[in-house]
């Protein structure tokens, strides 16, 4: 199976954005963190994504009489390389199960006891810009540089993970081209 067929999963997408910051965790870490989705599917899309290599096993223990393993993120291998040619139909699968993991996401949010949106800062905003290609450049350069260093925050007491969600495409063409 392909990175891009192997992440272009809502349930895997999950999975792997519950790994994100360096977490170790074992399938029932998972199935409480996706509790929406079965056991059995949880299961599944772990050993999916521990035979294409983007989650290893980090360590094995003991736990009455069977193995408990603790899974690891490889964070290179949870990317689709920029370099690799998609077709149209490969960027709509790719969004649709981006979209729908946040979906999941979000409503796992909402479900869990005590959730509010208002004091955890939540948002969902849309923006229309203009931009030149220069001034596109320029944004996508300053959201890393903004989002770059907090990538490599560790859970600690005080600190939330949250989910950042950036999406960026043109609405229509170009001023230019209009005219």
């Amino acid at each position: 199976m392909d990175t891009l067929e192997l992440l272009a999963h809502p349930v895997r997408l999950r999975v792997v954005h519950a790994m994100r910051g360096g977490r170790l965790l074992t399938t029932s870490d998972l199935c409480a963190r996706i509790p929406d989705v079965s056991k059995a599917t949880v299961y599944r899309h772990i050993d999916l994504l521990v035979a294409g290599g983007v989650l290893e096993v980090a360590e094995e223990r003991r736990v009455r009489g069977a193995v408990e393993r603790r899974y690891r993120l490889h964070q290179d291998r949870a990317v689709i390389d920029p370099g690799t040619p998609l077709s149209p139909d490969d960027h709509r699968r790719g969004f649709a199960a981006a979209m729908a993991a946040l979906l999941a996401e979000f409503g796992a949010y909402l479900d869990r006891d005590g959730a509010d949106p208002a004091a955890d800062l939540v948002g969902y905003r849309q923006h229309a810009v203009w931009l030149s290609e220069e001034e596109l450049r320029g944004l996508i350069a300053e959201m890393r540089a903004a989002i770059a260093p907090r990538l490599a925050n560790r859970a600690s007491p005080g600190r939330a993970q949250y989910l950042l969600s950036p999406i960026l495409f043109p609405i229509e063409s170009s001023a230019a081209d209009a005219t």
